[in-house]
């Protein structure tokens, strides 16, 4: 799951504006209650708790219902500036309407007009700093999820002209393939190109970085359809069909995905997700991480500067280790941690491979040779992985989340452990509290799997307090 994922980030964008609505509230209220003013005075028989709780309720019902929170729509200010408007007068005649309904009386109508306005104000406000944020960011593209779109005809240039006529920048589109594999090379529309045919499908999903498919071809027109849409979901990479809904017509039924419809630029489509599709949640926890990531750093900065002094005392070399992972759908990064092992560990690690003593693709012993005496107590004491909390901040990982592999063992999974990779990576998760190296790599993939496919906020606080534990009982390398 991609940080940039419209639908959480619609989620936010929806608790914003409610926000702004209740401040146009509380300061339309202490306008009218407090400031001299030829309009002031408020009755105080209603119950005013009531109104807001009543008013935020109608607002959420017609934001939703007129798209204010869709970013995608960055052609023309006018056309936006009418839904925050519309939107926002609905709202205000359907708490009338409520208040008359519930026969809450007394309310000022210069009160509820005044509300009106700010929240409107406030809203449009918004939409104006988030506009001009896009349109400067300058790295966006690489948080934006990679989309690969199977066709090359109409529907599918239809599809690719929608997401470049609405300026978006939160999407990406990487190519086309077409079902014969003909016209390699051809243009599309603008820089969007042929890239292959669909017998080149199953290896660009494993070696390229693709959030997304959009089938926008009837799925009768592919040759086992049912395997290759099959095999996207085994990866955990997202699947979108275009309207003309053939799935039923291919008799595919998704073993571990959930099944939604959603507007995508304007049209509906059928979404396969292999991860939680619980979008709120996984906005809180995106909240979580930043906050408490900034908060350990902040808190832990003393024991940050007594592990610098201690590994440059005890040892040559940096005092952090950065080693390439892989992040959501194979995405590379730099991961941090503080250095643990002597100046040339790396280069001794092909000495060192019949000593492994994990099975599988990764490399892992517990009595390491190259590992100094202050990494051993770092190790046991999982301090050596504090550095991480940067790679929260930056986006790049979750506190709670399958480990980032390397490139090189991600190159030897099998297709249905390339899953692991459909969510943020984390510091620690279900294998860092159940004894490591006393797992088998197939159990450790297990784990991780069992992880994304009953993910919920309750699981990653669970983790954390286990996490806890088991670093203060030494337990955690």
């Amino acid at each position: 799951m991609n940080v940039w994922h419209n639908r959480n980030l619609k989620q936010a964008i929806m608790t914003l504006d409610l926000l702004l609505v209740a401040t146009g509230f509380i300061a339309a209220y202490g306008l009218k209650k407090f400031l001299p003013s030829p309009i002031q005075g408020l009755a105080t028989a209603p119950n005013y708790y009531i109104v807001f709780l009543l008013l935020l309720f109608v607002s959420f019902f017609t934001f939703d219902s007129l798209k204010t929170h869709v970013l995608y729509d960055q052609g023309k200010f006018s056309k936006k500036a009418s839904q925050i408007i519309i939107a926002n007068l609905s709202a205000l005649g359907l708490l009338i309407v409520g208040l008359y309904i519930f026969h809450i009386q007394n309310v000022s109508r210069i009160f509820l007009f005044l509300s009106c306005g700010l929240a409107t104000t406030l809203i449009l406000g918004r939409y104006l700093v988030m506009r001009h944020m896009i349109s400067r960011s300058s790295n966006l593209q690489e948080k934006a999820l990679k989309l690969l779109v199977i066709g090359s005809r109409e529907r599918a240039k239809d599809t690719i002209k929608a997401i470049y006529a609405s300026h978006n920048k939160f999407y990406k589109v990487i190519g086309c393939l077409e079902v014969t594999g003909a016209d390699i090379g051809k243009t599309v529309y603008r820089n969007v190109s042929i890239i292959g045919g669909m017998k080149d499908f199953k290896n660009m999903l494993l070696n390229q970085v693709i959030d997304e498919v959009i089938f926008a071809i009837p799925l009768n027109e592919i040759h086992n359809a049912a395997e290759q849409i099959s095999f996207a979901e085994e990866l955990g990479v997202g699947i979108r069909i275009m309207p003309d809904w053939q799935i039923q017509k291919i008799m595919f039924r998704p073993e571990t995905a959930s099944l939604s419809f959603e507007n995508f630029m304007g049209r509906p489509t059928l979404i396969l997700s292999s991860s939680p599709p619980k979008d709120l949640c996984l906005l809180i926890k995106g909240i979580m991480d930043f906050t408490l990531s900034l908060a350990g750093l902040i808190i832990l900065s003393p024991l940050f500067l007594l592990i610098i002094l201690a590994i440059k005392v005890s040892a040559n070399g940096p005092v952090f280790f950065k080693q390439t992972r892989c992040g959501v759908n194979g995405r590379r990064f730099q991961v941090y941690k503080f250095s643990t092992m002597i100046e040339n560990a790396e280069d001794l690690k092909a000495q060192l491979k019949a000593a492994n003593e994990m099975d599988g693709p990764v490399f892992k012993i517990k009595n390491d040779p190259r590992v100094t005496a202050l990494g051993r107590f770092l190790r046991k004491t999982s301090l050596d992985e504090l550095p991480q909390l940067f790679n929260v901040l930056k986006g790049e990982m979750s506190l709670v989340g399958p480990r980032p592999p390397l490139p090189g063992e991600v190159e030897k999974y099998q297709p249905s452990q390339r899953r692991r990779l459909s969510m943020k990576p984390g510091i620690t998760c279900i294998w860092q509290v159940s004894g490591r190296n006393n797992t088998s790599f197939e159990q450790w993939m297990k784990l991780d799997l069992k992880y994304i496919d009953n993910w919920s906020l309750w699981l990653d606080c669970k983790l954390l307090v286990q996490t806890v534990r088991a670093v203060v009982m030494g337990t955690g390398h």
